[in-house]
């Protein structure tokens, strides 16, 4: 599904990502995990074309998509849960998904009815203007208006940052029921308990490098490889 190869990415004359590798295949959920600067989100936004990367390659379903405007490559099916949500304040939550449908999918398609089936929540406040709702409302809202544009890819950037714990478990059970749906996720997520516990497979930045990739088991039952790359 996606190939990143070797990528150099730069803010300005800052060089942020060093050769960064990835491979995601179809129906994997894949955890990018660091401590906090690693360039985690940096290495989403290369993918999505926010940040472009000066070198390297990002193919996408076979096809390169570096160097490729965001929406362009948002229309070829990569869809992104930024980590600051960005919903539109002033639109109700219903009315907020109805603006991001497109296309039906590979898999039957994200519709309003199925939306609101898997997030019952946002059923219930449909009716609310996004500026009212709370970090976890606008969190599921963000991930739901997302499915809505029908991707193949979905990128995650840290969506249980700042939320109360109990939005947490409930942003991390929508998270699993993707899973168990063949959604393929590319999740960067701080937490890395969290993150390995729904993902096959995991990669670890450092200071733009990568330093592990490798079964997400293997982190979970190696402590010491933790504690020295994840570690406080």
């Amino acid at each position: 599904m996606l190939t990143v190869e070797k990528i150099n990415t730069f803010y300005g004359e800052a060089h942020t990502l060093f050769d960064v590798s990835i491979e995601i295949q179809a129906g994997e959920v894949v955890a990018l995990l660091g401590r906090n600067g690693a360039g985690k989100t940096t290495t989403i936004r290369s993918i999505m074309g926010l940040t472009p990367p000066r070198t390297g390659r990002i193919l996408f379903k076979e096809r390169n998509i570096m160097g490729l405007p965001a929406y362009d490559i948002a229309n070829l099916g990569v869809g992104f849960v930024p980590d600051n949500r960005r919903i539109f304040p002033t639109l109700t939550v219903r009315r907020n998904l109805e603006i991001a449908r497109k296309g039906n999918g590979s898999r039957g398609g994200w519709t309003l009815e199925r939306i609101y089936e898997h997030f019952p929540k946002l059923k219930e406040i449909e009716t609310r203007m996004g500026e009212v709702l709370s970090g976890g409302e606008q969190q599921m809202l963000t991930i739901a208006r997302t499915l809505m544009g029908n991707p193949d890819l979905l990128l995650l950037d840290e969506p249980t940052e700042g939320l109360a714990p109990i939005m947490v478990m409930e942003v991390m059970k929508i998270i699993r029921e993707l899973k168990e749906k063949g959604e393929t996720i590319l999740l960067v997520e701080q937490n890395s308990t969290l993150a390995l516990s729904v993902s096959q497979r995991a990669y670890i930045l450092e200071n733009g490098h990568m330093v592990f990739s490798g079964p997400a088991d293997e982190l979970v039952q190696g402590q010491e490889l933790k504690q020295r790359y994840l570690g406080v």
